[in-house]
């Protein structure tokens, strides 16, 4: 059926992943899952391994238009693994360059990749999102979470601070106040806290988590793929800018979408609305099989 997940054993394409990250397509959704559910699917060197050569596999690969970033069993990350992670590295022989290249490869695929990916990236949180789990669930461009997800910067009650950009990428989407509080209480929080808070776009009861998934990311695919991007991109570029050089940028990037879009969307856009008077694009998207 071509409305199925398909299954490594029945694709005609291998599937990237591993034993630690599990990838199944659905008419161009690509659902990544992390699967250490026995171990709350914390991050280990092995698993940051191999979710850096997914991103990097699926963003070549015409069977994924949109990805969602989810966790085997009841949990999304239960964050980074403190003992494969931090004590297991920090004991053994390892050189300072090895050391290094160890926490360089978490962070690749933590922020660096998926913040600026060049397709649409869904975090659906199913459960536990603590400590280090926060930064590529707030990496990904939108964020779902069950209501009974449960949230936490629980590094203050161990010991450290929020590292890893976990700090910054909080800083990024919640407001002061309530960034501020969880940080330096340690609470733990619900999915529907996390969206009064911004950290999460909304929250809905575990039971239709998926489903949301699905309908958002199926709106994400309708899109023009190529001013998706440029969109994207253009916000978190220019967020950071004084007004009078983000207007600059903008006018630029504006013009190197439209020189580099297949579709000729622009084009297609203004005709349909302005010749044709089929749709109405305050409401909908033009469309795109003309």
């Amino acid at each position: 059926m071509a409305n199925e997940l398909r299954s490594q054993q029945v694709n005609e394409k291998p599937i990237p992943g591993g034993k630690n990250v599990l990838v199944e397509f659905e008419e161009g959704i690509a659902w990544v899952t992390l699967n250490r559910p026995e171990k709350r699917n914390a991050m280990n060197p092995e698993l940051n391994t191999e979710m850096n050569e997914v991103l990097d596999q699926l963003e070549i690969d015409k069977r994924c238009g949109v990805i969602v970033l989810t966790g085997a069993g009841d949990s999304f990350t239960a964050g980074m693994d403190l003992k494969e992670y931090f004590r297991d590295v920090e004991n053994t022989d390892m050189t300072p360059v090895e050391i290094a290249k160890v926490r360089k490869t978490a962070t690749n695929w933590q922020w660096r990749k998926l913040k600026n990916y060049s397709k649409p990236t869904i975090a659906m949180v199913n459960g536990w999102c603590f400590g280090g789990g926060f930064t590529p669930m707030i990496s990904c461009d939108l964020a779902i979470a069950a209501d009974e997800a449960k949230f936490g910067l629980s590094e203050i009650n161990w010991g450290i601070i929020p590292a890893g950009n976990v700090t910054r990428a909080v800083a990024a989407v919640m407001n002061q106040r309530d960034a501020l509080y969880y940080i330096m209480t340690g609470e733990p929080f619900d999915g529907k806290k996390a969206a009064e808070t911004g950290l999460v776009n909304e929250s809905v009861p575990r039971d239709q988590l998926r489903e949301r998934t699905r309908q958002l990311a199926k709106v994400l695919l309708s899109k023009n793929p190529t001013v998706l991007q440029a969109a994207k991109n253009a916000y978190k570029y220019s967020r950071d800018l004084d007004w009078e050089t983000a207007e600059e940028y903008l006018f630029a990037k504006q013009e190197q979408q439209i020189s580099l879009d297949p579709e000729g969307g622009r084009q297609k856009g203004l005709k349909q609305f302005l010749d044709d008077k089929t749709y109405r694009p305050g409401l909908e998207g033009y469309k795109r099989e003309s």
